[in-house]
């Protein structure tokens, strides 16, 4: 109930909360990440949930577009679309559970199942592996991932399916988006949603809901969206 009052407020406020995001009570923020295509993420956990838990909230220019929580495996435990709001959830048992240590060893194969409270159930397969680069991002230095998903529907109908480069911390078991690229059915589409800015508690930008990079007017929010969880499933 905390998290649909939480979500209803902030949809509901728009962007006119720029600068003044507040996560639920009992959680507290800890970093405000600003992406490119004009995306900004505020990472926040909070005390009564499993020890490693981490949420995500998103923002675009019209405000808070998606909602997720991962675990300390960087598992994908559950997650909001919003506008309309429907969550979706990890089924339990899955063939082959997400593992962040597996991927920090090298190398992590996943094969997991997830379903929506609309009834819609998914397939997801793929993996990550470390590509033994790194790169510096604001003061920040990341280890790059490759990843290759697909997802499907109950049917075996293909639903998503991307490939690509991200970013993970080994510290802070976090995934970040990278240059990556996205099949429409017919053709690749790619996307960047590369972080840019790392802001701390005390920092001006701190909980920020406001984007910041590649806002221009002419950007849309069709290619944008669909590619927002466009880290492997494994976040």
């Amino acid at each position: 109930m905390r998290f649909a009052l939480f979500i209803l407020a902030l949809v509901a406020a728009g962007p006119a909360t720029a600068g003044s995001f507040r996560p639920p009570a009992g959680c507290e923020t800890f970093m405000t990440v600003q992406s490119r295509g004009c995306r900004v993420s505020n990472h926040y956990q909070c005390s009564a949930d499993q020890k490693g838990d981490q949420w995500r909230a998103d923002f675009d220019q019209e405000g808070m577009f998606f909602l997720s929580r991962i675990d300390r495996e960087a598992q994908w435990v559950e997650s909001f679309d919003l506008n309309p709001t429907v969550r979706q959830t990890l089924d339990p048992n899955p063939a082959d559970a997400a593992s962040f240590t597996d991927l920090l060893a090298g190398r992590d194969d996943f094969d997991f199942r997830l379903s929506k409270e609309t009834g819609e159930k998914s397939h997801v397969t793929g993996h990550d592996a470390l590509t033994g680069k790194s790169m510096t991002m604001d003061g920040v230095t990341l280890l790059q991932t490759a990843f290759d998903f697909t997802e499907v529907d109950a049917e075996g109908n293909e639903l998503r399916r991307a490939r690509g480069n991200e970013f993970v911390h080994p510290e802070w078991r976090l995934f970040f988006a990278g240059p990556s690229e996205w099949h429409d059915g017919n053709d690749w589409l790619p996307v960047n949603g590369s972080p840019v800015q790392f802001v701390f508690p005390g920092e001006p930008g701190f909980e920020s809901t406001q984007p910041i990079f590649e806002c221009g007017a002419l950007m849309s929010r069709a290619p944008l969206h669909p590619p927002v969880q466009e880290a492997s499933y494994a976040r």
